[in-house]
């Protein structure tokens, strides 16, 4: 029996199986998988999404996705915007609009790029559906299976998934607190150029790292950009933070420093203004750009045009930047008073980074303690975090996670870190009980102030 070949009963529905009942037996799953492509053996669920149904929950203290706080948008503004956009534009709103996005929203592109020192024309800039796309389609256009990518280690959780569904072979570069270590990859591409494999892109998210929260120094930052030009190499540049500094001097972007010759720029309105908005952008060179749109197109055909008026609408009639700074005074407030509760309630072993900017702080527990088992625990006690080893694709991370301070408030967040404190000071307890080793105490301490103390505490892990 074939799937069409179900017996049907009167009106042509299929007997057997009640409406909204289970499906996967074991039968349905061997019936399907037959089905699936080979690609689909390499997806992975983001470990964000995973936890969105159980952090959903009021009682949950979630410190796990990298979430802005959109109750800062006053809705008074949504409100006053949409009945504009209504009253202007409704006919263009509700309608399909160019794949490579309007004019007046990349207008205001080219207003958010030239804020972090980049000059751009709008013919140059493709809207996309969320910064996110722009991975995915970057990938789709590049990559064919088994092509390598080089990308950061640890890297953006969610841009796992994405390598993963286009069987990319994903060589991590290590970090330390200048960044993802550029004479590392330099020897990573030496070694690959010896076994006659070229990387098709390097990806990095170089300012306030998404997980690990450090900021790639300048003078690697030139150099990436020498190695890029020097080796004919493209670079991924995925700035959701850029703009969202709390102390310490702008650096420029990659972008800024190679001029569109090898780098795509990854930018997104996710951060600055609204996620629900679903609108980013890409900037690259033009063969490229013009390939990322084909794809695009054949994706989602274009980015929601109602969102793109909206966007429009704001930036016509509010002050962007003055938004953007009132947001980086409240993560500020919460990123130190995470520092501090890490201070107060993590073990003496641990260690964590402290990000001059942008939405997470990157800790590392002693290495017998597991994140992702803690992670368990921890939801017994209504509070979530992202476990380390989602931001590695080789096991690694095991001891550590990533923590967000943007998306609750203070009280929030000193009892969310409370809470994964009394679970960590189990589990040094358990060990100390099984092994006879005499557990450090946790001294009186405070988080150190940004002249005190390095921009990152150590990343290097070994493998789990």
């Amino acid at each position: 029996m074939t799937l069409d070949e179900t017996p049907r009963g009167p009106g042509g529905r299929r007997e057997g199986r009640r409406v909204g009942a289970p499906r996967s037996t074991t039968r349905d799953l061997e019936r399907y998988a037959g089905l699936f492509a080979r690609r689909t053996q390499g997806m992975k669920s983001s470990a964000m999404r995973d936890l969105m149904a159980v952090t959903a929950q009021p009682e949950v203290i979630s410190l796990a996705g990298g979430l802005p706080d959109t109750s800062t948008f006053p809705a008074e503004d949504f409100a006053a915007l949409m009945a504009h956009v209504a009253a202007d534009s409704a006919a263009a709103a509700l309608q399909y609009g160019p794949t490579e996005g309007l004019d007046d929203l990349k207008a205001c592109i080219v207003q958010v790029m030239a804020a972090e020192g980049m000059a751009i024309e709008p013919d140059e800039v493709l809207v996309t559906t969320g910064g996110q796309q722009v991975i995915d389609l970057v990938c789709k256009t590049l990559l064919d299976p088994g092509d390598v990518v080089i990308a950061e280690a640890p890297t953006y959780p969610g841009a796992v998934p994405v390598f993963g569904s286009y069987q990319a072979d994903v060589v991590q570069i290590e970090m330390d607190g200048d960044g993802m270590r550029v004479d590392l990859m330099e020897a990573a591409l030496d070694r690959l150029d010896a076994e006659g494999r070229v990387p098709k892109f390097i990806y990095t998210v170089p300012s306030f790292q998404n997980p690990a929260g450090v900021t790639l120094s300048l003078e690697r930052r030139r150099r990436l950009v020498q190695v890029a030009r020097e080796r004919e190499l493209l670079v991924l540049e995925d700035n959701p933070y850029g703009l969202l500094r709390y102390e310490g001097e702008p650096r420029p972007t990659l972008y800024a420093l190679d001029g569109g010759e090898y780098v795509i720029y990854l930018g997104t309105f996710s951060k600055i203004l609204s996620p629900g908005l679903r609108l980013g952008w890409t900037a690259a060179p033009r063969p490229v750009l013009e390939k990322l749109n084909l794809g695009k197109g054949a994706t989602d055909l274009c980015s929601a045009p109602l969102s793109q008026h909206f966007v429009s609408a704001y930036f016509a009639e509010r002050d962007w930047r003055r938004y953007v700074t009132s947001l980086t005074e409240l993560y500020r407030r919460r990123r130190d008073t995470m520092l501090d509760a890490l201070a107060e309630h993590f073990p003496a072993e641990a260690e964590w980074t402290r990000p001059e900017g942008g939405l997470f702080i990157w800790a590392t527990l002693p290495d017998y303690i597991d994140t992702t088992d803690l992670l368990a625990r921890a939801l017994r006690d209504h509070v979530a975090f992202v476990p380390g080893r989602a931001a590695y694709l080789d096991g690694r991370g095991g001891s550590s996670m990533r923590l967000n301070f943007s998306g609750v408030g203070e009280e929030d967040i000193r009892e969310g870190v409370r809470r994964i404190g009394k679970v960590v000071a189990e589990q040094v307890a358990l060990y100390g009980t099984l092994t006879g080793a005499e557990p450090a105490k946790v001294p009186a301490r405070r988080a150190p102030a940004p002249e005190e103390a390095p921009n990152v505490l150590p990343l290097r892990r070994r493998a789990q």
